[in-house]
């Protein structure tokens, strides 16, 4: 096994471990880590990281429904469009599209290096939303309403963007919950998850009649990711996690900008 595969499953514990510590993050960081340490192609790292960030999430999601912390009608609410929006992407529009996709300045843009650019923007805004991380921590209970088109809209925005780049989108989902549905943070982190992994793992299921899986490799890889997670939560009983989010932001927006200088100058 060469060093760089060392440390693409050593990044496989960085993902769990981020969400243990930090309750979000680390999913952005598996596409990456598939195709620059393990040498996936993006369409298959964005299959792939459907299932490890809807397992892993689903950990999650499992322990916070212990605590009574999952509002499950509020995820059913914001959860079917984006279910129908990224089984949809998966199963239909990224196979229907063709291999080299247009020509700008000289340079075909490809089904590959498009998934990749559109990745990094994600990136870089799910690093800004981590740097500034102004959302108010208001976990007074408040009488939950809902704004049913803005909802529905979000949820196929969610879903088409989770689709495309295998990410779980929780920067975009918990600002949705609290404003549209006014769930208290703690709340809408928890359901967040629940969310990003029952919509992964349908959005899986559309890779799976498209590609041939290796289960093996997959089934390791998350393993590594839930023992993250476990150690994620244990560490967090030493370490705040509200100021690693910020460093992490940080960390998010520097892979940003090393997959736009690959992809654009070293090719």
């Amino acid at each position: 096994m060469e060093l760089v595969e060392i440390f693409g499953y050593l990044g496989a514990i960085l993902i769990g471990l981020s969400l243990g510590l930090i309750g979000g993050g680390g999913s952005i960081l598996t596409v990456p880590i598939l195709v620059y340490a393990l040498s996936l192609n993006p369409v298959l790292a964005t299959a792939y990281s459907l299932f490890v960030v809807g397992t892993t999430s689903l950990i999650g999601a499992i322990r916070n429904m212990f605590k009574g912390m999952v509002d499950f009608r509020t995820a059913i609410i914001f959860a079917i469009p984006a279910f129908i929006a990224v089984y949809l992407t998966r199963a239909f529009l990224i196979p229907a599209l063709p291999e080299n996709l247009f020509q700008v300045a000289g340079i075909m843009i490809t089904k590959n290096l498009a998934i990749m650019l559109f990745f990094a923007i994600i990136m870089v805004l799910a690093s800004i939303s981590m740097i500034r991380n102004k959302r108010k921590e208001n976990d007074e209970e408040q009488e939950v309403s809902y704004n049913y088109p803005i909802i529905v809209i979000e949820g196929l925005v969610v879903g088409t963007i989770t689709g495309i780049v295998g990410a779980g989108g929780g920067f975009l989902i918990i600002p949705a919950l609290v404003l549209l549905a006014k769930l208290p943070m703690k709340k809408a982190v928890a359901t967040s998850l629940f969310i990003i992994a029952i919509k992964s793992l349908i959005g899986f299921i559309g890779d799976v009649q498209n590609m041939d899986i290796d289960w093996v490799f997959l089934i390791s890889f998350t393993a590594l990711s839930v023992i993250g997670i476990f150690i994620g939560v244990w560490l967090n009983k030493f370490i705040d996690g509200k100021k690693l989010k910020k460093a992490f932001g940080w960390f998010v927006l520097v892979m940003a900008v090393y997959i736009l200088t690959k992809e654009l100058v070293w090719k």
